[in-house]
């Protein structure tokens, strides 16, 4: 019995030795789903939505749009004007170095308008409107004024510098307008239509009889955009904007009526010929410059049309000059960056809460855009021409410096904005000191041994 039951137990053991642990079922988690992935285009699409919400776009666009026009504007001087200072026996720098001046100028007065306060803006509103139309006055006086062009607009002062004062009764329109729409605003009176017309709409009138007193008529126009972009943003009912539109439309007939050049312009609208007596040959020299360019253009400094064929290369019609070395991608360049700073002044104008603010952005967003259009438009055939230069763009100091102050304007009001001044006060500079508010500035030094000594008088050790 007793070597049964051994032997039993052996075989056993043996058998629990050499056997193998039954398997045991490894439970399988279900698959997790994995999530849908985003379309590529979606994706960009939010993340630039992202980049346009953020407090500093209307801030930088602004300052980075004005900036390239301007650099590459420099650029295009150098280039398109070489021939016209050789033509007359002058260095091929030579417009370039003035424009280069006043560029350097400019850049001193927008600086200076970023940092003004806004309070200090209204201030200088009555001042320029005051030496503006002082100056535009003295252009009609015998010997002080001078005619550029067939236009009585210029003031010579000294050597090879002139001044139109036109140029910066823009600017003191968009101010003072500004500024007298936002004390009737607090004041509650824009709701009565005489207090929104007058005065402000015989001063505008005022400086338009001024400017076409020299036969300026693209300068007035640009002014007349101007007012009536201020009434419409402060409200103006439609009967009376349609009131004023039409006196202005009635008015501007009336003097392209009365003026052969100005008839000669606008017969040219749309020519593809210069027609008898190449009565439309800047017209047509800058389709051509414009067709002869392609998708990226003949090359910098290799335009053909600037060698005499084109007048006002570097002008009025370097929009063209641009075109045909650059290309199709160079004008879509300069369109794309004249939008940004578009978008960028009617964010300022439509996100701030100070009416003054609202209408002298407003008022310089529609300066520099009506501008450009009406310069591109009359470039590419589909407006009159007239006259009038690209902002930032065209060779002309007295057009370039306004044009910047109002810029620095745009800067100023796009700092003022609650969330972009909260934005730039929370961005830490990476070299030199940090901040007193910082991570180890005073401030959080201090705090610590107040702490310290809280915890001492508690008796804690």
């Amino acid at each position: 019995m007793a070597g049964s039951r051994t032997s039993r137990s052996t075989r056993t053991t043996r058998t629990t030795r050499t056997s193998r642990p039954p398997l045991q079922r490894v439970t399988r988690r279900p698959p997790v789903p994995r999530p849908p992935r985003e379309n590529p285009v979606r994706r960009l699409h939010t993340r630039a939505r992202r980049a346009w919400d953020r407090p500093l776009t209307a801030y930088y666009l602004i300052f980075g749009g004005s900036l390239l026009i301007t650099v590459l504007g420099l650029v295009m001087v150098y280039s398109a004007s070489q021939i016209k200072a050789l033509q007359l026996s002058l260095p091929g720098s030579y417009f370039f170095r003035k424009q280069f001046l006043a560029a350097a100028i400019g850049a001193g007065l927008l600086f200076a308008a970023s940092r003004m306060p806004v309070r200090l803006h209204r201030a200088l509103a009555y001042p320029i409107l005051a030496v503006s139309v002082a100056l535009m006055a003295l252009v009609q006086v015998p010997g002080i004024g001078m005619a550029v062009n067939g236009n009585q607009n210029w003031i010579s002062i000294g050597g090879p510098f002139q001044l139109q004062p036109s140029e910066f009764g823009k600017l003191a329109l968009v101010l003072w307008g500004a500024d007298l729409l936002a004390r009737k605003q607090d004041k509650r009176l824009l709701t009565q239509w005489k207090h929104m017309l007058v005065p402000l709409v015989p001063v505008a009138f005022m400086l338009l009889g001024l400017i076409m007193l020299g036969g300026d008529m693209g300068t007035a126009i640009i002014l007349t955009a101007i007012l009536f972009g201020l009434l419409w943003l402060a409200g103006a009912p439609t009967r009376l904007f349609t009131g004023v539109l039409t006196v202005a439309v009635v008015i501007g007939v009336i003097l392209i009526k009365t003026s052969s050049n100005r008839m000669a312009r606008l017969a040219c609208l749309g020519a593809t010929d210069p027609g008898p007596n190449d009565g439309c040959w800047q017209a047509v020299h800058g389709i051509y410059a414009l067709a002869s360019g392609g998708l990226f253009g003949s090359g910098l400094g290799a335009s053909v049309e600037k060698w005499g064929q084109l007048p006002e290369a570097h002008t009025d019609f370097i929009f063209a000059v641009t075109g045909e070395e650059l290309g199709l991608a160079g004008t879509l360049s300069v369109l794309a960056l004249f939008a940004a700073l578009g978008y960028a002044g009617i964010r300022v104008a439509g996100r701030t809460e100070d009416p003054f603010v609202r209408y002298a952005a407003g008022g310089v967003t529609t300066w520099i855009t009506a501008q450009a259009v009406i310069n591109i438009g009359a470039v590419l055939g589909l407006l009159p021409i007239a006259g009038v230069p690209l902002p930032l763009f065209s060779y002309g100091g007295s057009a370039l410096l306004p044009t910047m102050f109002a810029i620095g304007l745009l800067i100023a009001f796009a700092r003022e904005d609650p969330a972009a001044r909260a934005a730039l006060a929370m961005r830490q500079p990476r070299f030199g000191k940090k901040r007193a508010g910082g991570p180890q500035g005073p401030g959080r030094w201090k705090t610590m041994r107040r702490r310290a000594s809280a915890a001492r008088s508690s008796g804690e050790r």
